[in-house]
């Protein structure tokens, strides 16, 4: 996969997170994809264990991430990414902000893999 196509994909699925649609970010991932984050205990596989955390994750948090770089892996099969994010929850005031990285492995133009990096601490006035 060429640069620009990895990362019009990966910026494809972060719309779709950014919108919050369950259904366009589950169409950026494989059948057999494996998700992690620091709000996950363990790892997320397949699109119905996804599909459940996604609609419980965006019923209890507005967020938002700006694509900053993309740094593909040799070999092309995947990237990592570096992001800016902003976390509000619906029924709270307040917003933070954070950096990230996700790293991604893809199979054709969907993602396998992707695994969530950020310090969760950021989060605790939200709580």
């Amino acid at each position: 996969m060429d640069d620009a196509t990895m990362r019009a994909l990966k910026q494809r699925v972060q719309d779709a997170w950014n919108a919050q649609d369950v259904d366009e970010v589950l169409a950026g991932y494989t059948d057999d994809l494996v998700y992690r984050d620091p709000n996950t205990q363990g790892e997320v596989k397949g699109p119905d264990a996804m599909r459940r955390y996604l609609r419980k994750l965006f019923a209890g948090w507005r967020m938002h991430w700006t694509l900053r770089d993309v740094h593909p892996f040799e070999g092309r099969g995947g990237c990592a990414v570096t992001w800016r994010a902003s976390f509000q929850r619906p029924d709270r005031a307040g917003t933070v902000e954070t950096d990230g990285m996700d790293l991604v492995v893809f199979r054709g133009e969907r993602i396998q893999r992707n695994e969530v990096y950020f310090d969760r601490s950021v989060l605790a006035p939200l709580l």
